[in-house]
């Protein structure tokens, strides 16, 4: 019998996590027939002896590594060995709860199976762990994901494309899905969503397909990750021009940033709400992650019109 998922996971140096995810899998409750494609990107450790020697109960596990390439070349690396009906994509850090794929399945069996239907699941903060104000604006508002801007059971816009947790048909996605000259983890997937977009693509979204995301984030580490964004950013606008309004390109046609004073005020009340929800404002997280974006982009423009 042939596969109804294949799992993808691109990795790159999260061993202990990745374990954790591939016993989730195997922890399933009603799932569908399914088989786990992992893609080691060139991680420096024990991932490929350990992968090596990695048996699952329940589906069967396909092991490759490359040469570091970022996320989209091993998804489609994953993607090109994948046999199901459908790829589910979800991290290395993020954690399914047990009725994750059959939730996928319902939503797919419900459409019809659907070859034009996709599946968002949620992707949220581990139960016990330590959440901030600062990780619940970028889980909840659209930094990171924005699960509070959406409805449990609505179609949502191709920028709710997350491969934490998607799962979409395979043929839909091609021989090469993701477009791999985006140098860094920023703007390929939601690239991809617009143009599956283009060809009748409708996510849907299910709030009961769970994965739990082992990742934390500090209004510092975020702010780089916002500039690295800010400059794929600029790529994305120079394949989709008519994107301009989307990514942000007309804010650097009107408005000045903020001076390295003023960015280092907004610093230093987002670290305090950070640190203490009473003095947290979704306001101070909005404009600082927003100046970081917008320098990442007009830089990123600045560079390709060199």
């Amino acid at each position: 019998m042939s596969a109804y998922f294949s799992v993808v996971i691109p990795t790159y140096k999260r061993l202990p996590m990745l374990l954790r995810v591939l016993d989730a899998l195997d922890a399933q409750i009603d799932a569908p027939e399914f088989e786990v494609i992992v893609i080691d990107d060139g991680s420096a450790d024990a991932t490929a002896s350990v992968m090596c020697e990695r048996n699952a109960k329940n589906y069967a596990l396909t092991f490759r590594s490359q040469s570091n390439a970022g996320p989209g070349q091993a998804r489609n690396h994953g993607v090109s060995l994948a046999t199901g009906r459908y790829v589910l994509f979800i991290g290395d850090d993020t954690v399914p709860e047990p009725r994750f794929l059959a939730e996928h399945a319902r939503v797919h069996r419900d459409a019809n199976d659907d070859p034009l239907a996709a599946c968002l699941g949620y992707t949220g903060w581990p139960p016990g762990e330590r959440v901030t104000a600062f990780m619940d604006y970028i889980n909840d508002y659209g930094l990171q994901f924005g699960y509070k801007l959406i409805r449990d059971g609505e179609i949502v816009p191709f920028n709710f494309f997350y491969t934490s947790n998607i799962s979409l048909d395979r043929q839909v996605l091609g021989g090469e899905p993701f477009d791999t000259t985006f140098p860094a983890a920023a703007w390929e997937d939601i690239e991809l969503a617009f143009r599956l977009d283009a060809r009748g693509l409708k996510i849907h979204y299910n709030g009961r397909a769970v994965t739990r995301h082992y990742h934390p984030m500090t209004v510092d580490s975020f702010t780089r990750r916002q500039y690295t964004v800010g400059r794929s950013g600029a790529i994305f606008y120079r394949k989709h021009p008519e994107l301009g309004g989307f990514l942000g390109i007309h804010e650097l046609e009107t408005r000045t940033l903020a001076d390295e004073r003023e960015l280092s005020h907004l610093r230093r009340r987002a670290r305090l709400g950070e640190r203490f929800r009473v003095l947290a404002t979704n306001r101070v997280f909005k404009t600082l992650m927003r100046e970081h974006y917008l320098r990442g982009l007009r830089d990123g423009l600045d560079e390709g019109s060199s």
